[in-house]
């Protein structure tokens, strides 16, 4: 039997939970993030549950953690784009930083402040810096 499409986007489902979990995984890697950093960007879930996510995949995320991982990859990529060498873009979230935005403080302090809007603004300063057309 085949399905019916009814034209309405499935739901955000395990597959685009887990994809997501994975990428956010990997940057955090590139940018040599500890734990305790990830799971503050992730919105502060239990340790439990953020290992039960790394060990057994994330199958469901909250949407706030969704949100959060959103930001940060559009963060990632606008690092791209404007830092061509992967190393100092990756490097850059934690340089000093003399935009008022951040007060000579690493971006990546502002991130993990704990506050969605926090990563939502670096990503706005990002997307500024590209002149909007991220």
């Amino acid at each position: 039997m085949t399905a019916i499409s009814t034209g309405t986007p499935p739901a955000p489902g395990h597959d685009a939970a887990g994809a997501a979990f994975r990428a956010f995984l990997r940057i955090t890697e590139l940018w040599g993030l500890s734990v305790d950093e990830q799971v503050r960007l992730l919105g502060s879930p239990a340790r439990s549950t953020y290992f039960k996510w790394k060990r057994e995949g994330a199958r469901q995320l909250p949407r706030d953690t969704l949100e959060r991982i959103s930001y940060l990859l559009g963060i990632y990529r606008a690092l791209q784009v404007l830092l061509p060498d992967p190393v100092a873009a990756d490097a850059w979230v934690r340089k000093p930083n003399a935009a008022p935005l951040f007060g000579g403080r690493p971006a990546l302090e502002r991130m993990l402040s704990g506050n969605v809007a926090d990563l939502y603004v670096v990503r706005q300063y990002l997307d500024a810096q590209l002149g909007g057309c991220v």
